[in-house]
């Protein structure tokens, strides 16, 4: 679960019922790879706090957290910290090595990554939620953990604390202020009225054209002249699948009526189509300022890895808007949009 709720936390002596049996660290021996270490067992991380953080590299959500985790990975590190990050795929593309390792680069990733395609992981921290972190002590008991977005000066403080008590001196008790662009600057809460919705009939909601007889299989669809807030409909050749909603011929476009500052969209080319270029429009109109970091101010873009796109950014007052994009070759596929 991602994009859902925004934050919940619990301190270090808090409740306990969210957590793996004992309250313990598990191991990571159920790890599909590692990047950036060798394997990490628990042998390795005895003596050291040890926050563990679970991720997938599309995840809206877990962006926005990303600037804080490098910036205490950096920090703290000599004084005893270990940042080990999960990654647990939630799309299938997700799942390919390569992808990972490649994301991890582009984003600054430089600490330990258990790459978790299986689910092994997630499984024993009997975890349920993208982002979500563990905090261990030097003794291996979990002792704060927080799941969402923010509360970072309180995960800070639960870092610091836990380093004083494994012995650590001269820790830096200030709170680190990391610069943050694109994506992973923080939602605007107060206008941001939008959910994250699905483009696959396995999690799809709001979709204005809803047959279930037309399910994997090729349909032209007319879409909407009028749609109601937080709906969302297709234009053109496409087949919805169980994941995503798949584009067999050019011209495609996907609509969604919404309130918020950002558009962001999970999409992915097809095999054969590496790179397809697309527009962008807000109530029928080129983005011009209110682009997002994925597109010009002639909004377009080029879809050319599966990833999360930035699509519109707005500034000055928000209002309900239609948000369009259109794909000028086929073979694109869309499986989640995002707000911020």
């Amino acid at each position: 679960m991602s994009g859902v709720f925004r934050s919940i936390a619990h301190r270090l002596s808090g409740d306990e019922r969210a957590l793996p049996d004992e309250g313990r660290l598990p191991g990571f021996d159920r790890a599909t790879a590692w990047i950036n270490s060798e394997p990490l067992a628990p042998a390795d991380l005895r003596g050291r706090v040890v926050l563990v953080d679970f991720w997938t590299y599309t995840c809206v959500n877990w962006l926005r957290t990303l600037p804080y985790l490098r910036a205490w990975h950096a920090k703290y590190a000599a004084a005893g910290l270990t940042v080990v990050g999960v990654h647990t795929p939630e799309f299938g593309f997700e799942g390919d090595l390569g992808n990972v390792t490649e994301h991890a680069r582009r984003l600054g990733v430089e600490f330990p990554i258990v790459v978790d395609t299986g689910y092994g992981v997630w499984g024993d921290f009997a975890n349920h939620y993208w982002p979500a972190v563990y905090l261990a002590d030097a003794e291996g008991r979990i002792r704060f953990h927080h799941f969402g977005e923010g509360e970072y000066a309180m995960t800070e403080m639960a870092i610091q604390q836990l380093l004083v008590d494994a012995g650590a001196t001269e820790v830096d008790l200030g709170l680190v202020a990391p610069e943050t662009t694109g994506l992973e600057v923080a939602a605007d809460w107060a206008t941001l009225r939008s959910p994250e919705t699905y483009l696959g009939y396995g999690q799809s909601s709001g979709f204005v054209s809803e047959n279930s007889s037309l399910y994997d299989r090729a349909h032209v669809y007319t879409g909407s002249d009028r749609l109601p807030q937080n709906s969302w409909d297709l234009t053109g050749d496409w087949t919805l699948t169980r994941h995503a909603s798949v584009l067999n011929e050019a011209g495609g476009r996907i609509a969604f009526a919404f309130h918020a500052r950002d558009v962001n969209l999970v999409m992915a080319p097809s095999a054969a189509r590496p790179a397809i270029p697309f527009r962008v429009y807000l109530d029928g109109q080129p983005v011009d300022t209110a682009q997002g970091s994925d597109v010009d101010g002639a909004g377009r873009g080029v879809l050319d890895s599966p990833n999360t796109y930035q699509l519109v950014r707005q500034h000055g007052a928000i209002a309900d808007r239609v948000f369009e994009i259109e794909f000028l070759e086929r073979g694109a596929e869309g499986y989640c949009f995002t707000f911020g």
